[in-house]
């Protein structure tokens, strides 16, 4: 994705690559789905925070209903958090993992689909292509700052900016060291 992508055009990117993690996570065993699973926790939650930061506060200030469109994502996002902070402490490998990811998979993939429809679809609508890609900008600020792993109970901008710096490192800091340790 280009500088000159839009918000749209970037989240929906987003959710190919979300969908494709999903399927590599399902398709592989042992340390391949350990490793892709790690992929899309990081992905959901950079994913999730920058929605929270920008998206979410845009769509509430600009579309027909926001405010309850956005009421009904951010409830779908804390599940989904929920349940990644569960499965994130599993063994991959084990039934009930399989058995929690299948619902999550599930979860994640109708609420990609609600915000396409119900939040992104009005994008165009309501801001031109200048304002969708300064959000795109946005979101991809937030990303590179926000937390690597899901954090139930913080699913405003207000919450993400006081528990969002702290926990981003202490993310960060176990990545690193995920990786060191193979």
């Amino acid at each position: 994705m280009t500088e000159r992508t839009d918000v749209v055009e970037l989240l929906k990117g987003q959710h190919t690559r979300i969908r494709e993690l999903f399927d590599e996570v399902a398709n592989t065993k042992g340390q391949d789905r350990a490793h892709h699973f790690h992929d899309l926790v990081r992905l959901l939650a950079v994913h999730e925070t920058a929605e929270e930061e920008v998206v979410h506060p845009f769509a509430r200030k600009n579309i027909d209903g926001g405010e309850l469109v956005v009421k009904d994502r951010i409830e779908e996002e804390e599940h989904a958090k929920q349940a990644l902070s569960r499965l994130d402490d599993m063994d991959p490998d084990s039934p009930e993992f399989l058995d929690q990811f299948a619902a999550l998979r599930q979860d994640v993939l109708a609420h990609a689909e609600n915000e396409e429809r119900y939040e992104f679809a009005h994008f165009a609508r309501v801001a031109d292509r200048g304002r969708l890609e300064t959000l795109a900008r946005a979101v991809r600020a937030a990303e590179a700052l926000a937390p690597t792993r899901p954090h139930p109970g913080t699913d405003t901008a207000v919450k993400n900016m006081a528990v969002g710096p702290v926990a981003a490192v202490v993310d960060r800091t176990r990545d690193v060291v995920r990786k060191a340790m193979g």
